[in-house]
């Protein structure tokens, strides 16, 4: 038998969205003590220099880039500046989302479909352009989609945008993993519950809640999870180190639920 960890990344490039702080920062961090190189692609281009200065220090490569993936060409950007720095492009984690909280007979268009142009097309023209580089590189690589619990069942009124976006990335996943399987290219998706985050306890944009609201909600919650507390950005983290390394070569089109349980009750 190899004796090569299966779960190593090691001299792997890997793409992080959304990877200066929250979940996103916790699966970079992952990632590079798994051996990989990481681009951190963040909107705060400060945060990301930030997270990158945090983890350079630990025997990878490690680069971030301001990336608002609001317009149409930062996939492409992306892409090219992951290749720039580190020679290819291996894995791609989707992790940049929002979640404005809006009943929807309170929703406008304008908030609808900036949660869906953020939390699934740029997921996926991302994809579409991150796929065609590893087929012209040759590389038998992986692209691991943040979703969420709520990718199957509601948590709260007031994310109808953000639930049908992250359903969508469910179904995507599924269908992408199908085209992509010819090519050795495999597509899986994280779907995380309730996580410990800076913004975890502070009020959703749009909810109108104060912060004591927040947090007897967030203890509501947390009593709804059979292990009886929130995960840790570093936890999803290690499930995308997981999708992304050899240790699930043979898993694709599949979702990964992360959420002590809470889809159990």
């Amino acid at each position: 038998m190899s004796k090569v960890d299966p779960f190593r990344l090691d001299a792997r490039s890997v793409v992080v969205t959304g990877g200066a702080m929250g979940i996103g920062f916790g699966i970079a961090s992952r990632m590079v003590d798994a051996g990989a190189n990481v681009l951190i692609a963040d909107l705060d281009e400060d945060m990301a220099r930030d997270a990158a200065a945090t983890l350079e220090g630990r025997g990878t490569k490690v680069a971030f880039m301001h990336a608002d993936l609001m317009e149409q060409d930062a996939g492409q950007k992306i892409v090219d500046r992951c290749v720039e720095e580190f020679g290819s492009i291996d894995v791609l984690v989707n992790n940049a989302g929002i979640y404005p909280q809006v009943p929807m007979l309170e929703m406008t268009p304008e908030v609808f479909d900036s949660v869906y142009l953020l939390n699934l097309k740029a997921l996926a023209f991302t994809s579409k352009l991150a796929a065609k580089k590893m087929i012209e590189l040759g590389i038998k690589g992986a692209i691991v989609n943040i979703g969420s619990i709520d990718s199957f069942h509601p948590s709260m009124v007031g994310l109808a945008a953000y639930d049908a976006s992250k359903g969508g990335v469910l179904m995507f996943t599924k269908n992408l993993a199908l085209e992509l399987a010819p090519h050795g290219i495999r597509v899986n998706m994280v779907a995380p519950g309730g996580i410990t985050t800076p913004g975890t306890s502070k009020p959703l944009e749009g909810s109108g809640s104060t912060p004591e609201q927040m947090e007897a909600m967030m203890a509501r919650f947390t009593e709804m999870i059979p292990l009886k507390r929130f995960g840790e950005p570093e936890e999803i983290g290690a499930a995308a180190v997981f999708l992304a390394s050899d240790a699930s070569s043979y898993i694709t089109g599949t979702s990964l639920i992360v959420d002590g349980g809470r889809l159990l009750g």
